[in-house]
């Protein structure tokens, strides 16, 4: 569902789609599973030439200066991907940071990791060179060890070995809204890859003499999957919008956003993998790649349920 965005947009879109389909194909997240650092820099070398690292960061500081409407389909695209790299929290987070830290942010001198003050683990705090947790910021962390986590291209760092230095700050603005908007729309870009690849597995794999996706039950489970993604999009797009003008609303659209791009991707995941059946549980598969992105994204700066409370107490009171 394309909802007024411009073709320049559209088209930043498409370049940063092609970008990835050359530098993050499935056997490049395979291989950031098993590396020390998960992290490519030269494919983030690429995305801070291209500008989208720098996106929301003043042209002052070398940034492009723009929205987060400029930046949602970018996003999009990050998940459509799985791309290990930490974009969504550097993008977000870069015009929130002190000093010469945007800049730093845009020129690629920077990656930043992130998580919620009450969380336990943080995604790439070993390999970030900033480390908020909450709204406090903290230096790169040395020497910690690795915690296990569904999906190895997201590295899981204890929160104790991060917040054991002292801060070097504390960020004004809260940046729980913007973390939680763009996980929301990086699940929509994953879920559009698995009802993507589903569909193509659907079309080759053949059962009874035709191909699997002419059963009207593997019709009906991918048409649902597809509609809940094409629901879930234009409430993050509406997340993105607020957040650009600062509308009152944005806790409540953000978490709209949230629940439903959480439901969307997960019921993405369960149809993905029951359509494809047997292999679909297999590790040679490339499928696991993006569920165990799901899952692991789901329930990161809350989870649906979590949500769904926060709209229905905006909308009808606590």
């Amino acid at each position: 569902m394309e909802l007024a965005f411009s073709e320049d947009q559209m088209g930043f879109r498409d370049a940063v789609r092609d970008l990835l389909a050359g530098t993050c194909p499935p056997e490049a997240v395979r291989a950031a599973w098993d590396a020390d650092d998960p992290w490519d820099r030269d494919r983030w070398a690429a995305l801070v030439e291209m500008g989208v690292v720098g996106l929301a960061v003043a042209e002052a500081d070398g940034g492009l200066g723009m929205t987060e409407v400029d930046l949602v389909l970018l996003l999009e695209e990050a998940g459509r991907a799985a791309l290990p790299e930490p974009l969504v929290e550097s993008t977000l987070l870069a015009p929130l940071l002190p000093a010469d830290w945007p800049a730093k942010v845009a020129a690629g001198e920077a990656l930043v990791a992130a998580a919620p003050a009450d969380c336990t683990h943080v995604a790439g705090a070993a390999s970030a060179d900033l480390v908020l947790v909450g709204a406090s910021i903290y230096p790169a962390s040395t020497g910690v060890e690795p915690q296990p986590s569904v999906d190895r291209a997201r590295r899981l760092v204890r929160v104790a070995d991060v917040t054991g230095t002292e801060p070097l700050g504390t960020l004004v603005v809260q940046p729980f809204d913007r973390l939680a908007f763009g996980t929301a729309a990086t699940l929509v870009g994953v879920a559009r890859r698995l009802i993507e690849v589903t569909v193509e597995y659907a079309k080759d794999r053949r059962q009874f003499g035709q191909p699997i996706g002419g059963f009207q039950a593997v019709k009906h489970h991918l048409a649902s999957a597809h509609l809940a993604v094409e629901f879930a999009a234009p409430a993050v797009y509406r997340a993105a919008w607020s957040l650009a003008t600062d509308q009152p609303t944005i806790a409540r659209d953000v978490s709209m956003a949230k629940a439903m791009a959480g439901d969307a991707a997960e019921q993405a995941a369960r149809v993905a993998l029951q359509v494809h059946g047997a292999i679909g549980y297999t590790f040679e598969s490339d499928l696991h790649l993006w569920m165990k992105r799901v899952w692991a994204l789901s329930p990161t700066w809350g989870d649906a349920a979590w949500h769904r409370r926060r709209v229905a107490s905006a909308l009808l009171g606590s």
